[in-house]
């Protein structure tokens, strides 16, 4: 049961019975206040009646007060200035919430929001050059959370995966195998000129002479060396992904769309729509290129769809640029009914976002929706020192690295202490400190004594005997609270596409468990174990156990396991 929902419903009987006022219901915001000293629940309804009346949202509030009193779930209820309406809710009210907490236990906080819905949200896709970056962590993470928990929020979720296998740096890559492959027959090389040139190549070389001995050409044999390398980085990177706790639904190869003609397709179907021409493009802004020189070509429409330059399709060669294969990929992802999209890029490709979202509105008669979400650099960290990574040198640092150094858990959950678009610090000390300071090791250790409490537990009441009013301190009440926010954590973290906020709800309600039971260390009477009163022990028992309830939800978010000891 989310209670916020059930409340919400009510303001909105309500309002239809005062009078049939024409709004958007999704404007009326019925949630709890960040102040508690305002009451369990606020609403804005009043002021949004109010703007539409043309009154003063006291007055309306009054009238708004008068039809909801109190009742079977409201204690009492108050105006504040300039018209928002407090209420606190009845004991019983809380207490029944967790009751259903532990009747459904990680299921507590599923939700219908996104009713089936499709959606295809694309992450990673980094180019199949080498094993996975760390610099590609955060993206991953965040992807594969968002993923799962639009899962939990009732959408039909693709994970997708898009990879880059077709341009330049596909052949710098094959010149650079073939100079390793060279090196594994003993041959004589010179890597002055190689691109990649890092140790990883080294076992695709010697794979490739294993396998064909001295019968290869680069030249001749581009597209056999191609294949082999390009299987076996990818599994590199799938290997690195399943390190990280990450899996793509579907993998899509540029290369492949390339080769069925859907470029060639796509940019037919925006031609009929008129919005195909040639022209000049204006001189860039900014750096000056002193080889730039103006000439005729290909041109989509673009800025017809909010963009702010129109975009070439193809390159002086005649080839098809970049964005022309991108035009095909989201005509791809059209064709397979995705009218809701969602790309994973990193801040440096901030631009892409107007060129996506034009070409999925021109492609679909702005039918299907695509959201572009952005994540900032990770800077790595050794006990406050940089950590220097380049992979042009080959000396990189890889999610393996990291992953091996501090485990898929941390990683994972660190990556979302901040919001995706803000700059993050991992420092692989601290991470790995046992601390309140360290907040998946705070999680963890909230839902490892819920636990612990329940082993050293007595037996109990049955569940049917339990007296659940005998939690009425203000601490207990308030961690109940707490944990009836869950269903619409879940809900406004999913409508807004922000995992990071589940990060920050687990450890609020670690806090509030920690601090509830750290009073027992002060006051017997607030242990969670007293050996006299098994009444009011089997009562705490069963709050505990809707706590661990509660971080194991928000942990398999996560995909973390849930610790039930400390190791």
């Amino acid at each position: 049961m989310d209670i916020f929902s059930r409340i919400r419903d009510l303001i909105l009987q309500k309002i239809g019975e005062i009078k049939d006022y024409s709004y958007d219901a999704q404007s009326i915001v019925v949630e709890p206040p960040n102040n508690e000293s305002h009451g369990d629940v606020y609403t804005n309804a009043a002021l949004i009646l109010g703007k539409i009346e043309k009154k003063n949202p006291m007055e309306v509030a009054k009238v708004l007060v008068d039809v909801l009193k109190p009742s079977d779930v409201i204690a009492s209820i108050d105006i504040a200035s300039p018209g928002f309406i407090n209420m606190h809710l009845k004991q019983d009210v809380w207490l029944n919430v967790l009751r259903e907490v532990n009747t459904l236990k990680t299921d507590f906080g599923n939700s219908n929001i996104g009713n089936n819905q499709k959606i295809n949200i694309e992450f990673v896709s980094a180019n199949p050059t080498g094993p996975l970056h760390i610099g590609h962590a955060r993206g991953a993470v965040f992807g594969d959370v968002l993923a799962r928990l639009l899962k939990k929020a009732g959408y039909d979720v693709t994970k997708e995966y898009y990879i880059n296998d077709a341009g330049v740096q596909i052949n710098q890559l094959m010149q650079s195998v073939y100079l390793r492959y060279k090196e594994a027959l003993k041959e004589s090389v010179n890597f002055d000129d190689i691109q990649y040139p890092g140790e990883y190549l080294k076992p695709v070389g010697e794979g490739l002479a294993t396998k064909y001995g001295k019968e290869l050409s680069v030249e001749q044999d581009f597209d056999k060396i191609k294949t082999y390398v390009l299987d076996y980085i990818i599994r590199l990177i799938k290997d690195d992904l399943n390190l990280l706790g990450v899996e793509h639904d579907v993998f899509t190869s540029e290369y492949e769309l390339q080769k069925s003609g859907i470029v060639e397709k796509s940019i037919k179907i925006l031609s009929d729509k008129g919005l195909i021409y040639h022209g000049c493009l204006d001189k860039p802004k900014g750096k000056e290129d002193p080889n730039w020189k103006p000439r005729k070509q290909m041109l989509f429409s673009s800025t017809k769809f909010g963009d702010d330059v129109d975009r070439p399709l193809q390159k002086e060669d005649g080839s098809w640029t970049y964005f022309a294969t991108d035009i095909a990929y989201h005509s791809h992802k059209i064709s397979r009914e995705f009218n809701q999209m969602i790309v994973v890029l990193g801040t440096d490709h901030a631009g892409y976002t107007g060129r996506l979202k034009a070409i999925v509105a021109a492609l679909s008669e702005s039918k299907a929706k695509i959201e572009i979400k952005l994540y900032n650099l990770v800077k790595f960290l050794d006990d406050g020192k940089p950590v220097k990574m380049s992979k042009r040198r080959g000396n990189f640092l890889t999610v393996k690295d990291v992953v091996e150094e501090v485990g898929k858990d941390i990683t994972r959950f660190i990556m979302l202490t901040r919001k995706n678009d803000v700059p993050l610090d991992f420092d692989f000390v601290k991470v790995k400190e046992q601390s309140k300071d360290n907040p998946v090791f705070y999680v963890q250790y909230a839902h490892a004594r819920a636990h612990s409490l329940m082993r050293r537990a007595p037996k109990l009441l049955s569940k049917s005997e339990i007296d659940l009013s005998l939690l009425s301190s203000h601490e207990e009440l308030l961690l109940i609270k707490t944990l009836a926010k869950w269903p619409q954590i879940v809900k406004s973290a999913a409508k807004a596409c922000e995992p990071h906020k589940i990060s920050f709800y687990l450890t609020e309600v670690a806090e509030k468990f920690h601090i509830l039971w750290g009073y027992g260390s002060k006051n017997l009477n607030m242990k969670f174990i007293i050996d006299d009163n098994i009444a009011l022990t089997s009562a705490r028992i069963f709050l505990a156990q809707a706590v661990a309830s509660v971080i194991a939800s928000g942990l398999s978010i996560f995909n973390i396991e849930p610790l039930e000891e400390m190791r």
